[in-house]
């Protein structure tokens, strides 16, 4: 037995189903480990010694490299000093002010430690702002596991979800048609920092669209929430929505935002400042400062070395390495997003079994992709680990090659 094989064993008789969420193996394909003993740079290994290009760095909160030396030693010399003390240390107000001066839509942060945290927030200060009740959300759109937002409503009620209208991304008038109905309670749209839905293709913000929601926001008084939980620090250095010239009211942010240490933030206009004073929301473990040393240290390495253009350009390699060799194979695969967060689909594959298998194969092969949800690239990755990962995919076009 595989000590991957042998820790599901233990693990099911004291951990309900196994193991919970997004981090369930058992939805990936046959072969994926469940557990991992390290990661390094763009690597990751498991538990059973096997290395892989790690292209989901973590689900997106690695994005300088596992292990990122500078990162690493602001963190052990914050937890020499203390990290969970009767109130914040001082970095607390340091990092503040590093995120304020960094994006251009925030006046002030607040800090939580998951992405839930972070938009549950930004829903509480925006119904404090304006008095009001109803959230416009896009159809499909993630933003959390919350009873208001979780996508499987097992143990939710109706009312956990009431006060919500949803549109379609990057639909003005589907939104326009929303903000209607709403009439006088709306109290934000909050929106994604781009359409990254699982298992459908992926869609930048046309500026048309962001200037929709910004504009009926300004109409009626309400907030603009932008969750750049996902793709925040990976598009735009101040905020994914500056791609496209708008700046949201409120903003949350979570995984890139320490490479792989427990922090989200909330950041905000001074107009927000007092109805966010006024809310009350806490966490016994949310102004703990080895998470926040270590998001100073990922600000200062992502303005120094250039994250995002990076990236960028890795991602492009990868695309058009795998655009050809689809061509070759003569299977028709579908790549959208941003390319620093790759997202693949393979047309027809409506049950997902050309993807899976296409992945299983390219695992075998070190590389560690996803068949139906969007990667993730990180600083530490290079043009050989992209290539090696091209590598791999001839495998997995082979693999498909009965099956289209």
């Amino acid at each position: 037995m595989s000590q991957d094989s042998a820790l599901r064993a233990r693990a099911a008789r004291v951990i309900p189903g196994g193991m919970w969420g997004h981090l369930d193996a058992k939805k990936l394909p046959e072969g994926y480990p469940q557990f991992f003993a390290r990661g390094e740079g763009g690597h990751v290994w498991d538990v059973d010694g096997r290395r892989y290009v790690d292209l989901m760095c973590s689900w997106g909160p690695i994005v300088l490299g596992h292990h990122d030396p500078a990162v690493d030693a602001a963190a052990r010399k914050q937890a020499e000093m203390g990290d969970c003390l009767n109130g914040p240390g001082p970095v607390l107000v340091e990092l503040a002010e590093r995120l304020v001066d960094r994006i251009p839509a925030a006046d002030w942060a607040m800090f939580q430690k998951n992405g839930t945290d972070a938009t549950t927030a930004c829903v509480t200060i925006a119904r404090a702002a304006t008095g009001r009740s109803t959230i416009l959300m896009a159809r499909g759109s993630y933003h959390g596991a919350a009873p208001w937002c979780t996508p499987v409503p097992a143990g939710t009620t109706e009312a956990d979800r009431a006060h919500q209208l949803r549109f379609e991304y990057n639909d003005v008038a589907s939104l326009e048609a929303a903000a209607a109905a709403v009439g006088d309670d709306l109290a934000a749209i909050l929106v994604t920092g781009f359409r990254h839905d699982n298992i459908v293709d992926q869609e930048l913000p046309t500026p048309e669209f962001a200037q929709a929601a910004r504009a009926i926001c300004d109409r009626k008084g309400a907030a603009l929430i932008v969750d750049d939980v996902r793709a925040g620090f990976r598009l735009h250095a101040g905020g994914s929505w500056e791609t496209v010239g708008v700046r949201p009211d409120l903003s949350a942010w979570s995984k890139a935002i320490a490479n792989g240490h427990t922090l989200a933030a909330v950041t905000g206009r001074d107009s927000l400042r007092d109805a966010a004073t006024r809310i009350f929301v806490t966490g016994s473990f949310w102004c703990s400062s080895v998470a926040m040393a270590a998001a100073i240290a990922t600000l200062e390495e992502l303005e120094r070395r250039d994250v995002v253009g990076h990236i960028a350009a890795l991602g492009q390699r990868l695309r058009d390495g795998l655009a050809e060799r689809a061509r070759g194979a003569n299977v028709g695969l579908r790549q959208s997003g941003p390319v620093s967060m790759p997202l693949f689909l393979f047309d027809g594959d409506t049950d997902f079994a050309i993807g899976r298998a296409f992945c299983q194969a390219t695992l075998e092969e070190g590389a560690f992709l996803h068949p139906r949800h969007n990667m993730f690239l990180c600083a530490a990755h290079t043009e050989a680990d992209i290539d090696a990962v091209l590598a791999a995919s001839e495998a997995g076009f082979a693999a498909i090659k009965g099956l289209r």
